[in-house]
C-alpha cells in the first residue's frame, strides 16, 4: 500500500474537519452554514481518524502540518465540548424517577410518520404495545388520520391538523385537554398545538407540540423562522412561569446554538443530558443520524425512561419518554437548569422579529405556490373533462 496516500488522506480529512468546524461558527442563518451543526458526532469521528492518521507520520511534519494539527485539535475539542453533555460522562440534568407507590407518570410518544409512508399499522402496533398517554404524530395527513381512527376509543381527546405539505400534526391523548389551540406562529401553513393537560383534579400543565420548517436547500433558505418559533415559545413559557412539556420534531439538534439558547431562555430541562444520544433521523443511514425529535420539560418532572422505538417505515424513529410528576424535586432540579443571560434575552427578541419578517415572506411564497398548483390542477381537471366529453360525442356520432 502507498503510505503517502494515507498521509495525504489524513491531511485532507484534517483540513476538512477544521474548515467545517470554523464554518459552522459563522453568525449566519443560511442553511449552508447552519447545516453543519447537525453532524457533530460524524465530524468528531472523522477528526479522530485524521488526528490518528497524522500522528502516524509525525516524523514528516513541517510548519503547515503543525498548523493543521493544532487547528484540528482545537476543532475536535470544540466538537467534543458540544456533544459530551449527551453522554454518561456528563452530569444528568434530570434526575431518575424515584420508586414511589402511586406516583403520577406521563408516557409520551412522538413520531414523525413521513406522509407517504404506507406502513401505518406499524405505528398502530407500537401504540398498542406501549400504550402511551399522549401520542404526537408529525407529517400526518388525512390518510394517516383515517388509519389512526382505530386507536381513538382509547384516546378520547384529540387535535387533528391533516395537511399534505409535510407539516400535518395530530395529538391523541388519554389525559383531558383544556382549551387546545392551533397556532401558526411564523408561517401560515406550518402549525403548532398549544394546550393544557388536566394532570390531576387540581393541577394543569402546558403541552406544546411543534414541527418548524428546517433550513435546507429543498425547504427554507434560512433557519430564521425555525429559530424564532422555538425561541418565541421558550420565552412565553418562562415569562408566564408555566409548568410545561415541549415535544416534537424541532428540525434541529440539541447542541445547536438555537436549541441551547431555547434551553436557557425557557428554563426547561433536557432529559438526554448526562445519559445518551437518541438519534432519530435518518433511519436508512446509520452513520448519518442525529437527534431531530426532542422533549423538554419543567423541573417538577423526573425521568423514568426515554428510548428510541423500532422503525415504522418513516425516515424518523419514534421516541418514547416516560416522565414522573415529582414536584418535591423542583427546587433541586432547578439548580441544574441553565440560566439565560442578558445577551440571550436580547438576541431572542431580535430573532423573533427577524422570524416574523422572514415568515411573512415565506408565507407569501407558499401561498403563491399553492395558487399555481391549484390552477394547474383545475386546468388538468378541465382538460380531462373536455377529453371525456369529446370521447362521448364521438361515440354518440358513431352510434
Amino acid at each position: 500500500m502507498d503510505l503517502s496516500l494515507l498521509y495525504y488522506s489524513a491531511l485532507i480529512m484534517a483540513g476538512l474537519t477544521s474548515f467545517v468546524t470554523v464554518w459552522g461558527c459563522l453568525p449566519l442563518d443560511n442553511w449552508w452554514v447552519r447545516g453543519v451543526e447537525f453532524p457533530r458526532i460524524q465530524i468528531l469521528v472523522l477528526g479522530l481518524l485524521s488526528w490518528a492518521g497524522m500522528l502516524c507520520f509525525f516524523s514528516e511534519w513541517g510548519m503547515w502540518q503543525w498548523f493543521i494539527f493544532i487547528v484540528l485539535t482545537l476543532s475536535m475539542l470544540f466538537q467534543l465540548y458540544m456533544v459530551l453533555p449527551y453522554t454518561l460522562l456528563w452530569k444528568s440534568e434530570v434526575q431518575s424517577a424515584k420508586d414511589l407507590p402511586g406516583a403520577l407518570q406521563i408516557k409520551i410518544m412522538v413520531s414523525n410518520v413521513l406522509t407517504p409512508n404506507p406502513h401505518k399499522q406499524k405505528l398502530i402496533d407500537l401504540v398498542n404495545e406501549h400504550e402511551p398517554d399522549i401520542l404526537i404524530t408529525l407529517e400526518s395527513d388525512k390518510k394517516w388520520e383515517e388509519a389512526l381512527e382505530v386507536i381513538e376509543p382509547d384516546y378520547p381527546y384529540t387535535v387533528k391538523i391533516p395537511l399534505d405539505n409535510l407539516y400535518g400534526m395530530h395529538l391523541y391523548s388519554k389525559i383531558e385537554l383544556i382549551d387546545p389551540t392551533i397556532h401558526y406562529l411564523m408561517i401560515d401553513d406550518i402549525p403548532s398545538i398549544h394546550t393544557q393537560l388536566q394532570l390531576t383534579d387540581t393541577r394543569r400543565i402546558w403541552l406544546y407540540c411543534m414541527h418548524p420548517m428546517p433550513p435546507s436547500p429543498t425547504e427554507a433558505e434560512k433557519s430564521t423562522t425555525r429559530d424564532a418559533e422555538l425561541l418565541m415559545v421558550g420565552r412565553h413559557i418562562q415569562e408566564n412561569k408555566q409548568t410545561a412539556i415541549l415535544a416534537g420534531d424541532l428540525n434541529d439538534v440539541a447542541w445547536s446554538r438555537t436549541t441551547r439558547r431555547f434551553h436557557r431562555v425557557s428554563g426547561l430541562l433536557d432529559p438526554r443530558i448526562g445519559r445518551h444520544f437518541i438519534n432519530t433521523f435518518h433511519v436508512k443511514y446509520p452513520f448519518l443520524r442525529w437527534a431531530l425529535d426532542h422533549i423538554f420539560h419543567s423541573t417538577c418532572f423526573t425521568l423514568v425512561d426515554i428510548k428510541r422505538l423500532p422503525s415504522i417505515g418513516s425516515d424518523h424513529f419514534p421516541v418514547l419518554t416516560i416522565l414522573q410528576y415529582e414536584p418535591a424535586e423542583s427546587a433541586r432540579q432547578q439548580q441544574n437548569a441553565p440560566q439565560a443571560e442578558e445577551t440571550d434575552i436580547e438576541e431572542t427578541k431580535d430573532k423573533i422579529k427577524e422570524g416574523k419578517e422572514e415568515g411573512s415572506k415565506v408565507s407569501k411564497e407558499h401561498a403563491k405556490t399553492q395558487t399555481e398548483e391549484d390552477k394547474a390542477q383545475i386546468e388538468k381537471d378541465n382538460a380531462q373533462t373536455a377529453s371525456k366529453g369529446a370521447s362521448s360525442s364521438q361515440q354518440s356520432v358513431r352510434s
